[in-house]
């Protein structure tokens, strides 16, 4: 496998290091390590879709998009009120 070069702020760099290094893996490795257990945008909508599917064929529980809506509000008020935003 070919390496590639990533520009990124040294801060940026230097952390990701000391937790490269904590985990006993070279920078390198835990790089790798990461973009192997990270889903991309596509495949945790592919899993969200996946488990809302199988929560309505457990449950039956199958809210309106405006119910959805509603609801993901009601999260946003309280995270809010939890968080002080």
């Amino acid at each position: 496998m070919a390496d590639a070069n990533v520009r990124i702020p040294e801060e940026a760099k230097d952390r990701l290091a000391a937790i490269a290094a904590a985990e006993g893996l070279s920078l390198r490795a835990y790089l790798a390590r990461l973009a192997e257990n990270l889903l991309t945008p596509a495949e945790r909508a592919e899993r969200a879709e996946a488990a809302r599917a199988a929560l309505e064929a457990w449950t039956g529980y199958a809210p309106t998009a405006a119910e959805q809506q509603e609801l993901d509000h009601e999260l946003d008020r309280r995270l809010g009120q939890v968080t002080g935003r």
